[in-house]
């Protein structure tokens, strides 16, 4: 059975710093690219970042870049992607969903993804 299972998110002050996690498990994940999206109230889903199956290219939305550093470790079993987001914003609050692509290169949209978390919240208060 695929799982992916987010974790890290909460409430934080504006200037400070969230570590997502994802734990996807079920079958072997490792050959494909993994990305992070998120969706705010009243708006659609939107790209974060994406990196390779091996880690060694990524992707940032325009408005994290410099903030946010995605990174990924290919265990046997269990592929685990992590969100790392500094110098958070109120506008960065949405829920935030990991995802599993269909390629080993990271795509920017949603349609590239077949596999999704249930999400975990983020708060930014100001």
């Amino acid at each position: 059975q695929v799982q992916l299972v987010e974790s890290g998110g909460g409430l934080v002050q504006a200037g400070g710093s969230l570590r997502l996690s994802c734990a996807a498990s079920g079958r072997t994940f490792s050959p494909y690219a993994m990305g992070w999206f998120r969706q705010a109230p009243g708006k659609e889903r939107e790209f974060v970042a994406a990196i390779s199956w091996n880690g060694r290219s990524t992707s940032y939305e325009d408005s994290v870049k410099g903030r946010f550093t995605m990174s990924r470790d290919n265990a046997k079993n269990t592929v685990t992607v992590y969100l790392q987001m500094n110098s958070l914003k109120p506008e960065d609050t949405a829920v935030y969903y990991c995802a599993v692509a269909r390629t080993s290169q990271p795509p920017i949209s949603a349609a590239g993804y077949n596999y999704w978390g249930q999400g975990t919240q983020v708060t930014v208060s100001s």
